[in-house]
């Protein structure tokens, strides 16, 4: 779906952004391209849609080279969320949020449904929201308001340059979850920008680890990078707590289960699925205060899990190598 070959920015003065860039995002896939500020990250994000020209390499997108399309008409193929939203102040939500419908030549009426349907799709009721003005809505209002505008066209490809960095962390993480929920549900090709570790681990079904000078230092699943960081920068980055982060990216698996002989229904809490990760089991355990939590496979019990369990599991994902490029 998208696909970068040695694509590389540098300018007049020298300054190399970005360096000899090799990424490929499959369709459906979500991409985090993270790293510290200077490292290119946003650089290479405009440079997929042209707001900023590649000096070298080849980018394509649904497997058009964009160097060959008009860039105004490619955009609007494209779906872009910013950290500032950039929502037109002096227009209604509604309005705003039919802006690209309207530009591609969709029928007023239309283009105004499609943004309530939008609205209503990202958690912001069209009956209360659609004739806003921007400054009417608060900060996480007005990002969920610029998804919704970015979905409007329904393109097959989204950009997201640190789209929740402007909220503050409680409302943050429910877009994330909010997010996460549409992209189940739309199936988009997202590359998505952050400096935080933390979201990209989160969010991304790969992520792109990019060091300065635009240098990409590893790609892989975030299982990948903090199971098995490619270098000391990577390593650095991640952090001393990638074993912690690496719970939430690790499933159960019934060979971390201990069999149900012995426990009596008062040792167990509330019951979780097998198929969930090791830090929503360990959540669990320590919220109900019990020495062992039940485990179902639909309806099925078939274990339980301890807090030796959860150590076992991590020490099994942190073991297993990298998988053969």
């Amino acid at each position: 779906m998208i696909r970068l070959e040695g694509v590389g920015k540098r300018y007049a003065d020298g300054t190399v952004a970005v360096h000899e860039l090799d990424l490929e995002v499959a369709p459906g896939e979500v991409v985090c391209l993270v790293g510290p500020s200077g490292c290119g990250k946003s650089t290479t994000l405009k440079m997929i849609n042209r707001l900023i020209e590649p000096t070298s390499g080849r980018i394509f997108v649904e497997g058009r080279d964009v160097m060959a399309e008009d860039p105004v008409k490619m955009r609007r193929r494209i779906g872009y969320v910013i950290q500032q939203i950039g929502l037109f102040p002096h227009q209604k939500i509604a309005t705003n949020v039919a802006t690209v419908p309207s530009l591609l030549g969709t029928p007023r009426k239309q283009a105004h449904e499609r943004a309530r349907e939008l609205l209503d799709l990202v958690g912001l009721d069209p009956d209360l929201y659609a004739d806003r003005y921007p400054h009417q809505l608060s900060g996480g209002q007005q990002q969920r308001v610029g998804v919704a505008r970015a979905l409007a066209a329904d393109p097959p490809v989204l950009l997201m340059d640190e789209p929740f960095a402007a909220v503050d962390p409680i409302v943050r993480a429910r877009l994330q979850d909010e997010f996460l929920r549409l992209q189940e549900e739309l199936d988009k090709t997202v590359v998505l920008v952050t400096h935080d570790i933390d979201e990209a681990v989160k969010m991304g079904d790969k992520v792109a680890m990019m060091a300065q000078g635009g240098r990409l230092a590893q790609f892989g699943t975030p299982a990948e990078l903090l199971g098995h960081p490619a270098d000391d920068f990577v390593a650095d980055f991640v952090g001393s707590t990638a074993g912690l982060r690496r719970l939430a990216v690790t499933k159960l698996d019934r060979d971390h289960l201990e069999p149900l002989d012995g426990i009596s229904a008062g040792d167990l809490g509330a019951a979780i699925d097998l198929d969930t990760t090791l830090e929503h089991a360990l959540a669990v355990l320590l919220r109900d205060d019990k020495p062992v939590i039940g485990v179902k496979d639909g309806a099925q019990f078939v274990g339980v899990l301890t807090p030796d369990g959860i150590h076992r599991a991590l020490r099994a994902s942190l073991a297993e190598p990298l998988p053969e490029s």
